[in-house]
């Protein structure tokens, strides 16, 4: 018997008939990924499940050392295969983590592989993905046309070369890529390292000599420029909280001049200084009509060993307990009564903070843009099936369920998009189970056009400002697909 059947997931007949009567076949746009644009531009092949799956999936890196799996066969020298099995031992460790569903729900859809995935089947499911990974049809746009993939961003710095977004928009694929504007480095003024290594990319990349913050200014407005001309609508913000400090551009000049010249700025400043550059950043996406991202709650690089060895995004994240509600309003509010307040999707990583957060958005809806303001998807931590559920029920009980945005992957693998199909299950099983309860009228026409608005083609509808994200099935990011 076959664990992923086609009811995976699904428990009422009426989740069963909404997932394959209104959703199954629809195809996937992603709003957040960390995939390689390159790698999407010049279609590369994957060598084995080691490259597609553990190359650089802090997921699946961070399970790993908690089944006492060396460093040597998680980012290390062993071999691709030794990884791998590595991976096999762990994975039946898994359950009741959302990589177990991921796991096997790819290797049954990309692969047909039914088999669970473990030490004793790990060289049977090695050998025979490796000889499917040899077929074109397995590249990385060969995988996105077979999941019906019609567009996905990436994250970009302000500082990176937007060549492969160039590539792929000229080859006219059926898959779009659209870069995001991501400038958190901008922010960075405590590691001075790295933020002057950052400014000299910057002033390449703008073309700007960086010497005070009016040239900062004008290089991040090139950029935005630049990303914007490259068919980018939505910036991301990647930050522990909102900053709202109260700062004039006179003080963030001060601020800025001491970083460049390596003097140490109070607590108060840095706050300050990143709140200045994060209205700014607001202001250019109200101007151009873009979607304000914003990633709030991760507690990053606790494990100073691994950061010194891999880096970031090494699998030592985790959940912050800083209160959001109160910044976001402070920052909401400054925009709106300057009438500048974008179009803001906020992704929240402590669900503790889901209600203060969907409450606060609701503040800021401005009766002219369905849903302006939106509670993210489930995000990195709380995309299982029960976190899934409790964003779905927050954004419900605290608003339109309408203006759900359904899902986002944040992966760097390109088989990751099969958690589309996951999300949809859930979402489905979701509905199913308050219509088989009585909480929801019985009525499958009614709910399954909901459930298909909330799936990844049809979260766009026609607004006049392009850019804006909401719901139809002809529009995204404001212009017609095909």
């Amino acid at each position: 018997m076959t664990w992923i059947d086609d009811n995976f997931l699904l428990t009422t007949t009426y989740g069963k008939r909404l997932y394959h009567e209104y959703v199954a076949a629809e195809p996937i746009v992603d709003l957040h990924t960390h995939l390689d644009p390159l790698e999407f531009a010049n279609d590369h092949r994957f060598e084995n499940l080691c490259d597609l799956w553990l190359r650089s999936d802090h997921y699946k890196w961070r399970a790993m050392r908690a089944a006492g799996i060396s460093e040597h066969y998680v980012t290390g020298t062993a071999s691709p295969y030794e990884k791998f099995t590595a991976w096999a031992a762990t994975v039946p460790r898994l359950l009741g983590n959302p990589l177990y569903h991921w796991t096997h729900l790819e290797l049954m859809r990309l692969f047909g592989i039914p088999e669970l995935l473990c030490e004793a089947t790990a060289r049977d499911i090695w050998d025979q993905t490796r000889a499917l990974l040899a077929d074109q049809a397995f590249s990385a746009q060969g995988i996105f046309r077979f999941l019906s993939v019609k567009g996905f961003c990436t994250t970009d710095d302000p500082a990176d070369a937007l060549d492969a977004h160039a590539a792929v928009a000229r080859a006219g694929l059926s898959c779009q890529m659209r870069p995001t504007f991501r400038p958190d480095k901008a922010l960075a003024i405590t590691h001075r390292p790295i933020f002057l290594e950052w400014v000299k990319r910057l002033e390449i990349s703008s073309q700007v000599s960086i010497g005070r913050l009016d040239d900062l200014l004008i290089a991040l407005q090139r950029r935005h420029a630049a990303f914007h001309d490259a068919g980018c609508r939505m910036s991301d913000h990647g930050l522990p909280y909102c900053y709202a400090e109260d700062c004039d551009e006179a003080q963030a000049r001060t601020i800025f001049d001491k970083a460049l010249a390596g003097r140490i700025s109070s607590e108060l400043e840095v706050r300050q200084f990143r709140s200045f550059l994060l209205d700014f950043f607001a202001r250019l996406d109200a101007r151009a009509g873009w979607t304000m991202q914003l990633h709030l709650g991760a507690l990053r690089n606790n494990n100073s060993r691994l950061f010194a060895q891999l880096g970031p995004d090494c699998g030592a994240d985790s959940i912050g307990d800083w209160p959001q509600a109160s910044a976001l309003g402070r920052f909401f509010d400054r925009l709106d009564r300057d009438g500048v307040l974008p179009g803001v999707i906020v992704y929240v990583l402590n669900p503790s903070q889901y209600y203060p957060v969907a409450t606060m958005l609701g503040n800021f809806q401005d009766g002219q843009i369905p849903g302006k303001m939106k509670l993210g998807a489930a995000w990195w931590f709380l995309d299982h099936v029960e976190g899934i559920v409790q964003q779905l029920q927050v954004v419900s009980q605290t608003g339109l369920f309408g203006n759900c945005i359904g899902m986002v992957t944040d992966s760097r693998s390109f088989a990751s998009m099969v958690r589309h199909e996951y999300f949809r299950r859930v979402l489905c099983d979701f509905l199913g189970c308050e219509m088989a309860s009585g909480r929801l009228p019985p009525d499958l026409p009614l709910i399954g056009t909901l459930a298909l608005t909330l799936n990844e083609k049809d979260r766009h509808n026609y607004v006049d400002r392009p850019g804006w994200i909401c719901y139809s099935a002809e529009i995204w990011w404001g212009e017609r697909v095909g």
